[in-house]
């Protein structure tokens, strides 16, 4: 729950916190959100968020480069979307593709 005052709440429901994410991680070139994950690891709570990403990464990209760029676009996405502040935006490179 994002927002819960006298005149109502706010919530945001998986599915959608999921697609904020995966556009993010999209809007990355080389990177997306590594493909059979069942549940994003992202958690809001308290006006703060918190993400666990595991990635596939495209050959031959500088993967520290990738990844930090990954972590700035979804926290902004997170901040701007949702009004949270973000505590970490961790991310695991799982797998290299063919791009």
């Amino acid at each position: 729950m994002l927002v819960q005052e006298s005149g109502g709440s706010v919530r945001v429901s998986e599915a959608a916190l999921t697609e904020i994410v995966r556009r993010a991680v999209a809007s990355v070139e080389g990177a997306r959100l590594r493909k059979g994950r069942r549940r994003l690891g992202v958690e809001l709570e308290d006006g703060r968020a918190r993400a666990d990403l595991q990635l596939a990464v495209a050959y031959g990209r500088v993967l520290p480069e990738v990844s930090a760029a990954v972590q700035e676009r979804v926290a902004d996405a997170l901040m701007r979307m949702c009004d949270v502040e973000v505590e970490a935006v961790d991310v695991t490179v799982e797998e290299l593709v063919r791009s």
